[in-house]
């Protein structure tokens, strides 16, 4: 374990902090299950699961789908700190199993709580300027593309892809990954995404209701007006389920309970889930999880 004394000690103030923020503002704090029935669709999401009595469950990649159902029994404004898993490659910025502080704001849209995300973070961290771009200007700004109208033929050139087997989404990630957020200084919100890039914000014409907050090039919070038509959301499953089977992966169990508490009636909100670990490294002014994280997986 590399991780120092003095960072164990800011983990746990930056944790004060945050729920006296919440505390001030009057949001509950709620805690929701690790362990569910179901999974996420998404297919740039790897789930982990597990047997309990021959019925598999599934470690959860975010609380949203518990804290949704809060929501639609009136529970109002609310937030947790939890850990979340997910599937993914190891890396300076990647643990399977890591921090999340995921909140809804009831009576949101997505600026509003961008305005919030830039309170907490400006709080926690003291950076005193947020930058706010469009993901259409940052596109035509850093690689001189626009992401709705260029082809895949262009896009791939941008990438570097020569096989053409990419598809139109993954190229946009891979740019936006490789040309785009290694060169941001500071803390930008880059808004507007596509509207094929929704995942379960609202959708305007062509745009999704949906920011992520990136500090100094790596992504911190990812947030979003959020979908509540229950007939949308049970679509945007099926299509990523059909997604994952031409992917060759698992196609997931649909959350029937999670539909039931949309149909219930969800308000209108915005939610918003920040990696605390990635938060704590940028705060501490470290290069690596591994300098903010006691446990790795490696070593856990």
């Amino acid at each position: 374990m590399k991780v120092s004394l003095s960072v164990l000690k800011q983990r746990a103030r930056l944790l004060e902090e945050i729920r006296a923020f919440f505390l001030a503002k009057h949001v509950l704090e709620v805690e929701t299950p690790v362990l569910g029935g179901t999974g996420v669709s998404d297919p740039h999401i790897q789930n982990m699961a597990t047997q309990i009595n021959n019925s598999r469950y599934y470690l959860q990649t975010s609380p949203e789908f518990f804290m949704k159902r809060l929501l639609s029994t009136g529970s109002g404004s609310i937030y947790q700190v939890c850990k979340v898993f997910r599937d993914e490659e190891l890396g300076r910025h990647h643990n399977p199993e890591f921090t999340m502080i995921e909140w809804y704001r009831t009576g949101f849209d997505y600026f509003q709580l961008m305005d919030e995300v830039e309170q907490l973070v400006s709080m926690l961290m003291g950076i005193k300027e947020f930058q706010r771009m469009t993901y259409q200007d940052i596109f035509l700004k850093m690689v001189g593309i626009d992401p709705f109208t260029a082809t895949e033929v262009e896009l791939e050139k941008k990438a570097g892809q020569v096989s053409g087997q990419t598809c139109r989404n993954d190229l946009l990630d891979l740019i936006l990954a490789e040309k785009v957020l290694p060169v941001l200084q500071g803390a930008i919100f880059i808004y507007d995404y596509p509207a094929d890039q929704a995942a379960m914000a609202k959708i305007r014409g062509d745009v999704a209701e949906r920011f992520e907050l990136i500090v100094d090039g790596i992504e911190l919070a990812n947030g979003y007006s959020e979908l509540i038509d229950p007939v949308e959301q049970e679509q945007r499953f099926n299509i990523e389920n059909k997604k994952r089977e031409a992917m060759g992966m698992e196609q997931m169990p649909i959350d029937q309970q999670f539909l039931k508490a949309m149909t219930k009636g969800i308000p209108e909100c915005a939610g918003v889930a920040l990696g605390f670990d990635r938060l704590v490294m940028l705060a501490c002014n470290k290069n690596t999880l591994a300098d903010v994280m006691p446990f790795l997986v490696e070593i856990a």
